[in-house]
């Protein structure tokens, strides 16, 4: 062992989840060492919508993580959407193979911990980054031919290549000097569970588009045993503080067509929890030397949904891709791979989904959207839902390079076990 030097890996990965987990698993099925790092303990609660879409279940597939390794995992077929004026709309997903689900974050993340081990993936819970050196010097140091990480109760790890899944405010980012003062993400959102709920909420995923949150909305997830996850999501700009939104959260759930949908003996379940959310992946700092940044720590959240477990793990699969298709010597190379293929994916969907939610801002534009939709027919409803939950045609005007024969007519994920 080096001198100074505690443990050595190919890749050290900081943050075990769904991205760290991607990244970690795709490495060593290739036989590289990894070690994964978390401060946390699984099973952990992560404040999230649940929400899985298309591009999250394709990416789990090719994770091998099947639905029943997944506790409180359930299928979704459509969705029910209300526009402001209160014209509810039901637009039904396709029946071949999965487009849509819902999974506790306590679940899948747990799921994906046991998944990367069964892998050969080393996961060391409850160890962060050390930033308690004395001299004060950061946890984080590029050797030139390798790159030192301190680590709370394993010391210094050498590696060639560091992913960094630690989140929003990456604690990677700043030991390297470029995180964003004052930044609190593009949107702020708002979750409970709530059980006993014997309304239509039990089956449906409800997207309510309320006149006072656009452009965000309310949303209604089932889970099994009559369980939902509801919250909402807003705009950072639009200045809320947290204690308005959490007597907005007391109105909304006073609402006629809210409590209408849940039933009346539906219950809160413990308290609520608010997070923001990053969504800039086309300004977003996506690297730095032997360093790669995916999914919350890249703020790859889509920004009209705030969906990010897809992302995440198409972050991390990616990260993990470009250091296979590079030497480990060479790791300015797999960093612009990184980058090239991330923005490739991310920053055109991020577009088309930032103009829609201009569209959407306003009450009028709100209401034409679902009028269209609802005029559309069997037809046009079944596609607009898959287009709502695809990762692949949500911005192919904006990338035709993505155009092929059949691209509407792809199955969902895990098609040949429905």
């Amino acid at each position: 062992m080096t001198a100074g030097v505690d443990r050595t890996c190919d890749v050290l990965i900081v943050g075990a989840g769904p991205a760290g987990t991607a990244a970690a698993i795709h490495l060593r099925n290739a036989g590289l060492s990894v070690l994964v790092i978390d401060k946390a303990t699984f099973p952990r609660d992560k404040c999230c919508g649940d929400g899985l879409t298309t591009l999250a279940l394709r990416e789990l597939e090719s994770l091998r993580v099947q639905p029943e390794q997944v506790t409180n995992w359930m299928d979704v077929d459509g969705a029910w959407l209300r526009s402001p004026s209160g014209r509810e709309v039901h637009v039904p997903l396709p029946a071949h193979g999965r487009y849509a689900a819902v999974a506790p974050r306590i679940d899948l993340d747990a799921a994906l911990v046991r998944q990367a081990r069964d892998f050969g993936v080393e996961i060391a819970e409850g160890h962060s980054l050390d930033t308690s050196a004395a001299s004060g010097q950061s946890p984080v140091r590029d050797r030139g031919t390798a790159i030192d990480v301190d680590v709370t109760g394993i010391g210094t790890v050498r590696a060639r290549q560091v992913i960094a899944a630690d989140g929003m405010w990456s604690p990677v980012r700043k030991a390297l000097g470029l995180n964003e003062p004052g930044y609190l993400g593009e949107w702020h959102a708002f979750r409970q569970y709530a059980q006993q709920v014997e309304g239509p909420a039990a089956e449906r995923l409800y997207v309510w588009f309320e006149k006072d949150l656009l452009p965000g909305y309310a949303w209604s997830f089932p889970l099994p045993g009559n369980r939902v996850n509801i919250g909402f999501g807003v705009l950072r700009s639009d200045g809320r503080k947290t204690g308005e939104m959490a007597d907005l959260w007391s109105d909304l759930l006073q609402r006629p067509h809210i409590r209408a949908a849940l039933g009346p003996r539906a219950q809160l379940e413990g308290r609520h929890t608010a997070w923001p959310i990053p969504a800039r992946i086309d300004k977003a700092v996506l690297s730095a030397p032997r360093v790669m940044f995916v999914g919350d720590a890249a703020a790859a959240t889509d920004v009209l949904t705030g969906e990010g477990i897809g992302q995440a793990l198409l972050t991390g699969r990616l990260a993990a891709e470009a250091i296979l298709s590079q030497d480990l010597l060479h790791p300015d190379a797999a960093r612009l791979a990184y980058e090239r293929a991330a923005r490739h994916h991310l920053v055109a969907d991020h577009k088309m989904s930032a103009t829609l939610g201009w569209v959407l801002r306003s009450e009028r534009g709100a209401r034409g959207a679902l009028a269209i939709v609802s005029r559309s027919g069997p037809w046009g409803r079944s596609n607009f839902a898959r287009w709502m939950f695809e990762d692949e045609p949500r911005a192919v005007a904006l990338t035709p390079q993505r155009w092929h024969r059949g691209f509407l007519k792809q199955p969902g994920a895990y098609a040949t076990r429905k």
